[in-house]
C-alpha cells in the first residue's frame, strides 16, 4: 500500500475486499482452505470431483440419486461439435492454452443458452464447458501429433475420461484417482487473478463463455498458472537429487527464485500441496522413477529457512512431477489447471450475476496537467 496525499493506493488490489462470498474460505496464515465450509483435506481424501462440482455450484454435497443424475448429465455433455474440432485442427500449432481459449470461444456459437444469463442457465453452461474442455485439450494433443481424437467415454468418470482421451487407453485406477484429486484441489480458490478477471467480464453483463475465455487467458500467464510446468523444467535441469541442494543455493545466491515456493495468500504451507506430495512419492515408486520426488524433497529441505519469511511450498511444486510421471506433455500442465478451475470460474460468475455491479476501480493520475496543444506545423 502506498499513500499519496489523500489517496491510498493498494497496488495489485492487495488487501482489498471486492465482495462477499459463500463459496471459498482461505486462511493464509494458518494454511486453511474450505469449499462451502468443507475442509479441502476431507474433500481431497474422501470425495470426488463430480461431488465437489455439485457442492460448489448447487451449494450441497449430492446424495446418491442426485450424484447419479448429475454424473449422467456430465457424461452426456462431453462431445464437442465437429466444427470446433476443425478449428482446433487449424490452430494446432499454437500453445495448448491458446487452443483451449479459442475453442471455448467457438463453443459459444453452438451452445443453445449462450445469451441466457440466468443463474440456472449459467450453471448449466458451466457444467457443459467443464465436460467439453477435457475433450478439447485431449483432442488437440492428439491432432498435433497426427493422431485421431479419441471419442469421450460414456462410462469413465471425469478424470478417467480425460486420461483415456489423452492417452488412448484406460488409465490405471491410481492414475484416475490422482487426476481426480488434482481437479478437486484446483476447483476453486477465491478471488485469484483468473477468477477476478472472469468476474470483471461478468460485471459487464457479458456471457459465461466470454468470462471463461477471460479466465483462461489470465491463467495462461506464468505468474498465475504456469508454475507447475516451470517446476518440472527446473527439475529436469537439475537432473539428479544429489545436485538439488547446490543448484538451489546457487540460484538463491544469485538472486534467482526456486519455482513452486511462495503464494500471494498463503504464509504457511499451501494445504493443497500435501495431497500431491504424497501422490508424487507413491506414483514415482510405482513408475520406477523415485528420483523426481527425492529431488523435489531435497529442494524443499533447502528452502526451509525461508519459511520464517512466509515462503512455503505451494500446490504447483509437486503437481508437475505428478503430471510428468503419468506421461502428460509439459505444455499442457497449465491446461489441466484450467480443466479443474472451470467450475470455480463459473461459480464466481454466478455470484457476480446474483448481485452485479460493474467492476471499475480508479487509477491515480500522476502525469502532466493542462499541456498546451501545439499544432503539427508548429512542432519542432
Amino acid at each position: 500500500m502506498v499513500t499519496t496525499g489523500k489517496i491510498e493506493l493498494h497496488r495489485g488490489l492487495s488487501g482489498v475486499y471486492l465482495d462477499r462470498t459463500e463459496s471459498c474460505f482461505i486462511d493464509g496464515a494458518e494454511g486453511k482452505l474450505l469449499y462451502r465450509g468443507y475442509n479441502i483435506h476431507d474433500l481431497a481424501e474422501k470425495s470426488t470431483f463430480e461431488e465437489v462440482m455439485h457442492l460448489l455450484l448447487y451449494k450441497k454435497l449430492p446424495n446418491r440419486k442426485e450424484l447419479a443424475a448429475f454424473d449422467a448429465q456430465l457424461k452426456a455433455d462431453r462431445a464437442v461439435p465437429a466444427e470446433v474440432l476443425d478449428i482446433v485442427d487449424k490452430v494446432k500449432k499454437a500453445h495448448p492454452m491458446d487452443v483451449l481459449r479459442t475453442a471455448v470461444s467457438a463453443l459459444a456459437a453452438f451452445d443453445p443458452e449462450t445469451t441466457d444469463n440466468s443463474i440456472e442457465a449459467t450453471i448449466r453452461k458451466g457444467l457443459r464447458l467443464t465436460s467439453q474442455a477435457p475433450t478439447i485439450v485431449a483432442a488437440h494433443d492428439r491432432i498435433r501429433k497426427g493422431l485421431k481424437p479419441i471419442p469421450p467415454s460414456r462410462t469413465l468418470n471425469h478424470a478417467g475420461n480425460f486420461l483415456h482421451m489423452l492417452f488412448g487407453r484406460n488409465p490405471t485406477p491410481e492414475e484416475a484417482h490422482i487426476m481426480d484429486v488434482d481437479f478437486i484441489l484446483h476447483a476453486e480458490h477465491g478471488a485469484n487473478a483468473s477468477a477476478f478477471a472472469a468476474r470483471v467480464t461478468a460485471s459487464t453483463v457479458s456471457d459465461l463463455h466470454s468470462a471463461i475465455v477471460t479466465g483462461i487467458g489470465t491463467l495462461k500467464g506464468p505468474a498465475h498458472g504456469g508454475a507447475a510446468e516451470e517446476v518440472m523444467k527446473m527439475a529436469e535441469e537439475i537432473s539428479t537429487p544429489e545436485k538439488a541442494a547446490e543448484w538451489a543455493r546457487k540460484r538463491l545466491d544469485g538472486g534467482g527464485r526456486v519455482m513452486g515456493f511462495g503464494h500471494r495468500v498463503y504464509k504457511a504451507e499451501d494445504p493443497r500441496a500435501q495431497h500431491l506430495r504424497d501422490r508424487s512419492k507413491v506414483l514415482g515408486e510405482q513408475k520406477g522413477e523415485p528420483q523426481w520426488f527425492q529431488l523435489l524433497a531435497n529442494l524443499q529441505e533447502v528452502m526451509k529457512p525461508y519459511q520464517r519469511r512466509g515462503i512455503f511450498v505451494n500446490v504447483d511444486f509437486y503437481a508437475g512431477s505428478v503430471y510428468y510421471l503419468m506421461g502428460v506433455p509439459e505444455d499442457i500442465f497449465v491446461s489441466i489447471f484450467a480443466l479443474g478451475r472451470i467450475p470455480g470460474w463459473t461459480l464466481n460468475v454466478v455470484e457476480q450475476f446474483e448481485r452485479n455491479m460493474l467492476i471499475r476501480p480508479l487509477m491515480e493520475y500522476t502525469g502532466p496537467m493542462d499541456v498546451p496543444y501545439v499544432p503539427l506545423a508548429q512542432r519542432p
